[in-house]
């Protein structure tokens, strides 16, 4: 998290398990938060079914370099989700 931190230049935000606090299911509570079947692909179908099955959902949403332009990445393993996120900054 350090190494994500240091390198965004806006805001880093860190949720784990926001649909409880909705008394919503973890599977409601994600087809809620996506726009279209494509978000659902970009999770991964795997990622996807083990968040539900695990009633986990881990979520970080980073702004590298402007204070609209942004990613977020789900996971149920905190280890995973920060190995995604720097990922994405190799990639970028």
């Amino acid at each position: 998290m350090k190494e994500i931190l240091s390198k965004c230049k806006c805001g880093v935000f860190f949720t784990a398990n926001e649909h409880r606090d909705y008394y919503e299911s973890a599977e409601k509570w994600l087809t809620g938060q996506m726009n279209d079947q494509s978000d659902i692909d970009e999770i991964g179908k795997d990622v996807w079914n083990e968040m539900i099955k695990r009633d986990t959902i881990l979520r970080l949403q980073f702004y590298p370099d402007t204070p609209i332009g942004f990613y977020t990445v789900y996971h149920y393993d905190y280890d995973c989700l920060i190995s995604k996120a720097k990922e994405i900054f190799r990639g970028a």
